[in-house]
């Protein structure tokens, strides 16, 4: 079976001009040539800010760039063709489709209501604040552009559990929407940070409402109708009620197909909220392992003061290693981004091998470590930041090297704070490769691997180390690394 591997092909930064759809049609035959198997494609239905939306501030999930909404009928990527032909790209180079879905809010309503309100304390989202009171927000969504077409569910202020501005009194806070859901609380099975993580931004969908949980189902259904889709990321898990993902996952499965892969953005640190998460949803989806990539942010910053044989410790990948998708960063963590935990350069290819090559885990690639990005942002100082985020130095042939080599069982040599590596045995039909890394000064390292090898030539296959690796009559062979590098041995053809 092939090693699946995972390319996020978008970041925070994406440049705009509905560019992207053809550069993924562009780019598809060459990325399942490398190794990728699958591609996670940036939300790809209309946000409020139009074109300039990168797809997290949902307004119609119906409209894939087909209907003039917000001021354009092209979404950031492109239009609704470009989005058909570049899942197809896709698939014809047997690469999969994985679709993002922002079901936790929606923003840039077409209309406002009158509602009734509770402001609650946005530290402790259970405390009220005074009496409810009335107010008018904007809670009506009826895509009047798309008029009808795919769905002609109107959402309305029964269908959100809160707001953060109203209008009429005026007014901005966190306030919980009182309608027939819930008594007038926050959805359960979220989150517990701020006491409640229900809301997070704009109108908060209400998925206590049979009408919004039966229309988000459909969702599910008619979109894997329309586009090619083989699985979904969900975006902002912490906000929404494990239940409903439970139930959701489990429904496109049974309608669209069995064979769905799906992973969810519950971003935490801690392996215990995550193993918790998994637990309540069934075990149906894998999960980002968030602490993984911070631990990897940390390592990165703190150079040869960092315990290599440590970095595995409280991540996903070492507990639960078939719910792990594993990352080196994405475009929360990415710099000027609200989840920023960059990992220095230098250590990225490091952190890269240990994601691609390994047994354990779904490795993510990142689309500005494989081709670079340059962007312009403010920081929370207020002030401008030029960003350079350049190509990952060696990255397409660790790609390459998951597809050849990261073949059969793993020996972990985890023996030096300063330098560790990992055999992988190979199979009957496929080579192995000995992957060795180091945050100090170069470094080398005895590997038995057995009489089998006796006699064979190895070489490093990402070029660092010049000279060849002969193993003994015993299977034993001798491989090196430069300081603060990775090398990857494998067998020299011919």
């Amino acid at each position: 079976m092939t090693n699946r591997t995972l390319l996020q092909f978008f970041h925070w930064y994406t440049p705009g001009g509905g560019k992207l759809w053809g550069e993924v049609a562009e780019k598809a035959a060459s990325l399942g040539e490398m190794g990728i198997t699958d591609v996670w494609l940036p939300p790809s239905y209309k946000g409020a800010s139009g074109g300039a939306s990168v797809g997290y501030d949902a307004y119609d999930l119906f409209d894939l760039g087909e209907f003039d909404q917000k001021g354009t009928v092209a979404t950031k990527y492109g239009d609704r063709q470009g989005l058909e032909h570049a899942a197809k790209s896709l698939r014809d180079a047997q690469v999969r489709v994985i679709h993002d879905v922002v079901f936790d809010h929606k923003m840039g309503a077409d209309d406002k209501e009158r509602v009734t309100v509770q402001r609650v304390n946005d530290d402790n989202r259970n405390e009220k604040e005074g009496d409810p009171f009335e107010a008018t927000a904007y809670t009506r969504f009826t895509f009047p552009a798309r008029n009808g077409k795919y769905s002609k569910f109107v959402w309305d202020k029964m269908c959100f559990s809160g707001i953060d501005y109203v209008e009429d009194p005026d007014a901005t806070g966190v306030f919980k929407i009182l309608n027939e859901y819930g008594d007038g609380e926050w959805n359960q099975e979220v989150d517990e940070e701020n006491g409640n993580f229900d809301y997070l931004m704009g109108s908060d969908v209400e998925f206590r409402n049979n009408a919004v949980y039966e229309e988000l189902k459909y969702w599910g259904r008619w979109f894997a109708e329309q586009v090619p889709c083989d699985g979904f990321r969900l975006d902002a898990t912490k906000h929404i009620p494990a239940w409903f993902f439970r139930d959701w996952v489990g429904h496109v499965r049974e309608t669209v197909s069995s064979e769905l892969f799906v992973v969810a953005e519950y971003w935490a640190p801690d392996m215990g909220a995550l193993q918790a998460y998994l637990d309540k949803v069934d075990n149906q989806l894998m999960l980002f392992d968030a602490a993984l990539q911070i631990r990897f942010s940390h390592a990165s910053k703190a150079g040869g003061e960092f315990d290599l044989r440590t970095i595995f410790d409280g991540s996903l990948v070492s507990a639960m290693p078939d719910k792990a998708v594993t990352l080196v960063a994405n475009h929360d963590t990415q710099p000027l981004q609200a989840l920023e935990a960059a990992v220095e350069p230098w250590f990225a290819p490091l952190a890269y091998a240990l994601i691609l090559l390994r047994e354990q885990g779904m490795p993510c690639v990142f689309y500005p470590d494989l081709y670079g990005a340059k962007y312009t942002d403010k920081g929370t100082d207020g002030e401008d930041y030029e960003i350079d985020m350049p190509i990952i130095e060696g990255l397409p042939k660790l790609i390459e090297a998951r597809k050849r080599f990261a073949n059969g069982p793993q020996t972990d040599i985890f023996d030096d704070p300063h330098a560790i590596a990992f055999v992988r045995h190979g199979t009957a039909e496929a080579p192995g490769c000995v992957v060795i890394l180091a945050n100090g000064p170069e470094a080398s390292k005895t590997i038995e691997l057995g009489a089998d090898h006796a006699g064979k030539t190895f070489h490093d296959y990402l070029g660092h180390c010049d000279e060849d690796a002969v193993a003994d009559d015993e299977g034993r062979v001798t491989v090196r690394v430069n300081g603060g590098s990775v090398s990857v041995w494998v067998p020299k053809e011919g």
